[in-house]
């Protein structure tokens, strides 16, 4: 794949440990990837472009590879289970393991971030076959989440060497879906500030903003958010933790299903979010609602915009503005069965921000989908 594929346009350079080039892929633990990766094609409208499991020689699990435009999204499976995989997925469900960065010297990568205080979680290897090879290895963040170093300058193949180019019959209908705008985590209480200093310390982050219990609360519940991003800006983490509520928050909500720290969204960017939310509709995607009198008010808070309102009022995206432009965005209902892993589908007309102005409609909602399962 060209290493052009993942870059994406941004400003504000901070002074990185390493260069980060963006995310490459990102990885998921689940109880069955051939079904799974299913899902994500008629969903979400992804290709399969490479396997990786017993007919390729690999023994112990199976992988399918799925692209969209500059998002790749590996769906992984153990077929035994006694495999750590299959623990995995005992103890948290299907769920992100692997959030990989693109960088241009994996080896140079991982000694900086452990000399700097991080975990390894396994040191540079290289792998290869006749489409060249690769070099990656990986550190701890929170939870069982892992970051991923890989560096391609020498590999032209599907993906990775041991996975091998797949063709579908099944024809994918793209829905739009760009490149990944930010990861979010959840943690536990006490923890925020614990991951925001391992980025800084260790990555050489910079902390973007801070949304406090004030900035982030309903009547009954309430978080905690920090987002740190790399000096390119194409790695954004948002890291959330629970805040005092009078009920059960999501993000505690999320810790007892997840059984831990883990990521709890990962925001996709398109460039017509009224397309592609109709694209996903129509292929059974379930979102949050907010009410219709949300959209009575919206224009007055946020002015104006090029979008025709009536229609993002159909679609239920809500709408939020900063001294830089305006976004659009929405979000899903959990994509498995336990009410943890969701989607954002964001546009960024300009905007730099998380859509602040949302959070209170946002979370009332999901609050109405905790009370439905019992769990607020």
């Amino acid at each position: 794949m060209n290493s052009d594929l993942l870059a994406q346009d941004t400003s504000n350079e901070i002074q990185d440990t390493f260069p980060i080039n963006g995310t490459d892929h990102i990885e998921f633990y689940v109880g069955n990837a051939k079904q799974s990766a299913m899902y994500y094609m008629a969903a979400f409208g992804y290709e399969i472009v490479a396997y990786q499991g017993p007919e390729t020689g690999e023994r112990t699990k199976v992988s399918y590879v799925l692209q969209q435009n500059k998002i790749r999204l590996v769906l992984t499976a153990a077929l035994s289970p006694d495999d750590p995989i299959a623990k995995h997925v005992a103890a948290h469900g299907d769920g992100v393991k692997v959030l990989a960065l693109w960088v241009d010297d994996a080896k140079e990568a991982f000694e900086k971030a452990v000399e700097r205080g991080a975990k390894p979680a396994f040191e540079p290897e290289t792998v290869e076959d006749s489409t060249g090879k690769i070099v990656r290895s990986a550190i701890h963040t929170y939870g069982e989440t892992i970051h991923t170093f890989v560096e391609r300058k020498d590999y032209n193949g599907a993906f990775m060497p041991g996975y091998e180019p797949f063709v579908s019959k099944r024809k994918p209908s793209p829905v739009g879906l760009q490149y990944v705008d930010h990861c979010v985590g959840n943690v536990e209480l006490g923890g925020m500030n614990k991951w925001v200093e391992f980025y800084q310390d260790v990555l050489g982050f910079k902390l973007l903003v801070t949304f406090d219990d004030k900035d982030i609360s309903t009547e009954y519940t309430a978080l905690m958010s920090k987002v740190v991003s790399n000096g390119n800006g194409y790695i954004k983490f948002p890291i959330n933790e629970p805040a005092a509520g009078l009920k059960k928050s999501q993000i505690e909500e999320y810790l007892d299903f997840y059984r831990g720290a883990g990521v709890q969204h990962i925001a996709i960017a398109t460039n017509n979010i009224i397309e592609t939310v109709d694209n996903l509709r129509a292929n059974g995607v379930d979102f949050l609602r907010v009410p219709d009198t949300y959209y009575d008010t919206v224009l007055e808070r946020v002015g104006g915009i090029q979008e025709d309102l009536a229609e993002l009022k159909r679609l239920n995206i809500l709408i939020d503005r900063d001294e830089e432009g305006y976004l659009l965005q929405i979000f899903t209902k959990p994509v498995q069965d336990r009410p943890t892993v969701f989607y954002e589908i964001i546009q960024r007309r300009g905007a730099k921000s998380f859509g602040k102005g949302n959070f209170k409609a946002l979370f009332e909602a999901i609050e109405r989908e905790q009370e439905l399962r019992g769990t607020l």
